[in-house]
């Protein structure tokens, strides 16, 4: 029977920021936003104008210049502003006493020099519930080993079939991986760090201080719970919290858990260590990983998150020394509720124009709308799946999805029966602090949109060690072109009533199993293999359709514009060919240059197209694309309009009518 997952989300001391848009008189407007736990003491990232006079340089240290220009701020609202962590030359955190982080928030975008002021919220974890179908007894397994980076098939549709990849290339040393998580444990003996010829380099922790409820004093660090703040030391300390911290303080409300090592989780499904006869492969083999801990207890700030990408990417955050070891993928297996705030967009805009890939979970709602910041413009976004190839329960969706990739699931409900599809990956035994390395099994399971992130992460990375110039955007395209079509038919529900429906727009009501489409579940199923091989070719022939809803009888045009080949080539010929005619079409007409061609369906039905692209190093690939025509609407039909000869009927009725009265 089909085990149910319900994977929640649950936002920590504050929610995300809102949107902070800017209107033409240059006055930031804020969205209200219902009030968090510490309420009372406010926690807010200012972006400052170009040229504001707060940004002014004076003859003091970054942390002096920082502390200034918050006390400045704060002088022109009557407020007393305490500064907090820099994210960048002019945006900074700043704290206030006595009122709320949204209504800080709502002040300070009424500076003509602020370009907007938004909450600095908390992002969480996407972990594993606390269901008692799947307890952590012990054991071992599965039987199905690591069944999503292997060849699918009938059994197993999802699967990333990463060996073709594996075949192409090995990853690349010089290909880095920033994981922004809760950090890493380094004595995993599938985590070897570099100093050692593993592949865990030395990271950064971003957690700054905290304000609390229970009076800590600024420059407190509960958050994370190791004494300090930023400093070189990326190791995780555990991210518990007891009954005692749930019940009041900083953490109230964020759950009773134990530590979930969450970043070694994800840090070994992109880089454990692989052919080394032990413990599991990854999915990048010998690329890089470079933890940044930017998640501890409840999880992480926005401003400390937003620090960790641009130090990960190689750009500067104040008082912190520049990243030596530059990332060319993010992967953020975190989120929380809400749209993508201008900050996060800032970050994500500059990052990608830097030549950097961010790639984000979905997150774990079951089925609402997708977390910030998977939502965030430019950002490949992934959702979760069953073994079977239907979204995952827990899995959320929506329009911002790029593509989607196995999340675990287990398949069995009965009490003490081995979890059948978890995903396996490196963690550590310790409730709340480390006790000793182990692997998730299927007693001691992991699933979540949380690992669907790395798989794509990983692959990404195989991409780039087969060809380091492609760009974020090109990185993308390839992706979502080479996925695999979504499964229609071929899932049941267990002991659910009714049967699997197709996924529908997030709304307000839970969606658990259903058929993905491609405007809920990104363009398809991860395929390691395919995006690896066209990555390394470097020619991606793509077929574009116009109408997009073809009609019989009707002109149909096919265009090759959007087919990529690699920086400093150009496509020197194009090649169609009509590979199977479907009895409706007879021939193509293709245009001068041939990067398009035309031709008239004779009847509703399909038929299938062939494009060879060949570029002007004489590499070539071929891409092949069915296309459905439907039976234009009958004469007369317009979806319910009233056509010409009945509004005739009808003035001529109503006429009659107006006699018979008058």
């Amino acid at each position: 029977m089909n085990k149910t997952l319900l994977l929640r989300i649950t936002l920590g001391a504050a929610l995300l920021a809102p949107i902070v848009p800017i209107t033409p008189h240059g006055t930031a407007q804020v969205a209200a936003a219902p009030a968090a736990p510490n309420s009372l003491n406010a926690r807010v990232i200012v972006k400052y104008k170009v040229g504001a006079v707060l940004l002014r340089k004076h003859a003091l240290a970054v942390h002096d210049q920082i502390a200034g220009q918050a006390q400045t701020l704060g002088q022109r609202h009557g407020l007393a502003l305490r500064s907090g962590a820099g994210l960048h030359e002019r945006a900074q955190v700043v704290f206030a006493s006595g009122m709320s982080s949204e209504q800080l928030a709502a002040k300070l975008a009424l500076d003509s020099e602020v370009e907007y002021a938004v909450p600095d919220g908390r992002k969480r974890a996407a972990v594993a519930p606390n269901d008692p179908r799947y307890a952590t007894v012990g054991g071992s397994g599965p039987a199905s080993g690591q069944w999503y980076l292997r060849p699918n098939g009938a059994g197993v549709r999802s699967s990333i079939d990463v060996e073709p990849a594996w075949n192409t290339t090995a990853g690349n040393s010089g290909v880095v991986v920033a994981v922004l998580d809760t950090g890493a444990l380094l004595d995993h003996p599938d985590l070897i760090p570099v100093a050692t010829a593993g592949n865990l380099l030395p990271g950064y922790d971003m957690i700054g201080e905290d304000v609390s409820d229970s009076g800590a004093a600024l420059g407190s660090f509960l958050t994370a719970n190791d004494g300090n703040g930023r400093d070189p030391d990326a190791s995780d300390p555990g991210d518990w919290i007891s009954a005692v911290e749930n019940a009041s303080g900083l953490f109230q409300g964020c759950g009773q858990q134990d530590s979930s090592w969450h970043g070694t989780q994800t840090s070994g499904l992109i880089g454990a260590s692989t052919h080394n006869g032990i413990g599991i492969a990854s999915v990048g083999r010998t690329v890089r990983v470079l933890p940044v801990r930017v998640l501890g207890k409840c999880g992480g700030h926005d401003s400390d998150i937003i620090a960790g990408m641009r130090w990960a990417a190689g750009l500067s955050v104040p008082g912190i020394s520049m990243n030596p070891n530059p990332a060319k993928v993010i992967n953020m297996s975190l989120g929380g509720s809400g749209s993508c705030s201008l900050a996060y967009r800032d970050a994500v805009t500059e990052i990608t124009v830097a030549g950097v890939t961010i790639v984000a979970s979905a997150g774990n709602g079951t089925g609402h709308a997708v977390n910030s910041p998977a939502n965030c413009p430019g950002v490949i976004g992934v959702s979760g799946l069953r073994h079977i190839g239907t979204k995952v329960g827990f899995s959320d969706i929506g329009p911002e999805v790029s593509i989607s990739a196995p999340a675990g699931n287990c398949v069995n409900e009965g009490p003490g029966q081995p979890c059948l599809y978890p995903i396996l990956t490196t963690s550590n035994s310790g409730l709340t602090t480390p006790a000793g390395p182990i692997y998730t099994d299927s007693f001691n399971a992991s699933f979540g949109t949380s690992f669907s992130a790395p798989l794509v992460a990983g692959s990404v990375a195989l991409m780039l060690s087969a060809q380091p110039s492609w760009t974020p955007s090109q990185l993308r395209t390839i992706l979502r072109a080479t996925a695999r079509p979504f499964p229609t038919t071929g899932a049941d529900n267990g002991s659910i009533p009714g049967p699997v429906t197709q996924c529908r727009a997030p709304d307000n009501l839970e969606q658990l199993q259903c058929y993905c489409t491609t405007s809920t579940c990104g363009a398809g199923m991860l395929d390691a293999g395919a995006a690896v091989q066209t990555a390394a070719l470097g020619v991606l022939p793509q077929i574009t359709v116009s109408p997009a809803a073809p009609l019989s009888g009707r002109v149909l045009t096919l265009d090759a514009a959007t087919s990529v080949v690699l920086s400093g080539r150009s496509i020197t010929s194009y090649q169609w060919a009509i590979v199977n005619d479907g009895g409706i079409v007879t021939g193509l007409t293709v245009s001068p240059n041939g990067a398009s061609a035309s031709l008239t369906p004779s009847a509703a039905g399909q038929f299938s197209v062939r494009l060879t692209v060949i570029d002007s190093a004489g590499a070539q690939a071929t891409s092949t694309s069915n296309i459905d025509v439907a039976a234009p609407p009958s004469p007369g039909s317009s979806g319910g309009a009233l056509g010409a000869s009945w509004l005739i009927v009808l003035v001529v009725a109503v006429l009659a009518l107006a006699r018979r009265r008058a």
